[in-house]
């Protein structure tokens, strides 16, 4: 039986790649810091249904005795970095929280698999908004970074950082540059959640207006549990490699309101306003990604279209809101 580390595996890619794992056969250990609110922490597990079947360990990606300690303990084959201060409004509130975990704590994990499992196979989740102020219209593992956020400097860190212990020290090591990826896991303060809440919220009669931000950028968004498929697919392949992740399609937020309020049957005209206040400080106005390398070599492509992953997500919602109004 294979052994999986996963770092951040109380995320919503964590969650999702944990059960992926589990279907394959394999023991899963998860690193999670010590936390007061633990029942909150692991309930993206238990939504799942997967809590009681993986092993959860303490630890800090910024503590790497730690890591090296977990490595020596767990003798993962596969590790999964996941683990990140990973919002990016958030980043220019904290700079240098972000810097260190989402940097530095993937540095980190890197050295301890070169210091106890070079063996093992290594995978970084790097990010399309490293691609930032865009170079190119179409962004492949070949157009130039610019990124515009703390957190996408601090993601570029670590990409760069995984290419060179694989080019330096021959590890196996990989990076998904994944494109956005959304479900019903999805944290409250991400775009897309928070407009799939605001529709159940509306629809329910809790709430009458939805505040966004910039309605006319637009993104390449997809499903979260297609997305961790790819992630397990690199560290399958007998050469290690970087690899987009994405649908090769972009939509507006207001089209991504458009198509949840729809769904719920409302206009999303009668209920969103645009607040200056929640705009970015440097805006990334259009991701789009090519995913060919990884449809080639991966054999991969993503299976959920954006209206039915919408609809999940609103559902989820309606009953989350549901269940509380009980």
């Amino acid at each position: 039986m294979s052994t999986a580390l996963i770092t951040g595996i109380t995320g919503q890619d964590g969650a999702y790649l944990a059960a992926l794992l589990l279907e394959k056969g394999y023991r899963v250990v998860g690193l999670a810091r010590r936390s007061a609110s633990a029942d909150r922490v692991s309930e993206r597990l238990r939504w799942l249904g997967v809590l009681d079947r993986v092993e959860l360990v303490d630890g800090d990606l910024l503590d790497l005795s730690s890591l090296i300690r977990i490595m020596n303990d767990v003798k993962p084959d596969e590790v999964y970095n996941l683990g990140a201060q990973s919002f990016v409004a958030a980043s220019w509130q904290q700079p240098l929280l972000t810097g260190q975990a989402t940097g530095i704590g993937a540095a980190n994990v890197l050295e301890a698999v070169r210091l106890v499992r070079p063996s093992a196979r290594f995978y970084q989740a790097s990010s399309s908004e490293m691609y930032g102020l865009i170079q190119e219209k179409v962004q492949s593992e070949r157009t130039p970074f610019y990124p515009r956020s703390p957190y996408a400097v601090a993601k570029l860190y670590a990409h760069w950082m995984t290419v060179n212990y694989r080019e330096s020290f021959g590890l196996h090591a990989s990076s998904g540059i994944l494109f956005n990826h959304e479900s019903p896991l999805r944290g409250i303060e991400f775009v897309t959640r928070k407009v799939t809440d605001g529709v159940a919220r509306i629809k329910l009669g809790l709430a009458s207006q939805l505040q966004l931000g910039n309605l006319e950028a637009t993104r390449d968004w997809g499903h979260a549990r297609d997305y961790v498929r790819a992630m397990w697919l690199m560290l399958q392949q007998d050469v290690a490699d970087d690899y987009v992740v994405a649908t090769g399609r972009t939509t507006s937020i207001r089209e991504l309101c458009r198509i949840a309020f729809s769904h719920a049957g409302l206009n999303y005209e009668d209920h969103v306003v645009s607040s200056q206040s929640l705009m970015r400080p440097a805006e990334v106005d259009v991701l789009l990604g090519d995913p060919g390398k990884a449809r080639e070599k991966l054999g991969w492509e993503a299976s959920t279209g954006l209206e039915d992953m919408i609809a999940e997500m609103v559902e989820a919602d309606l009953a989350r809101h549901r269940s509380r109004q009980g």
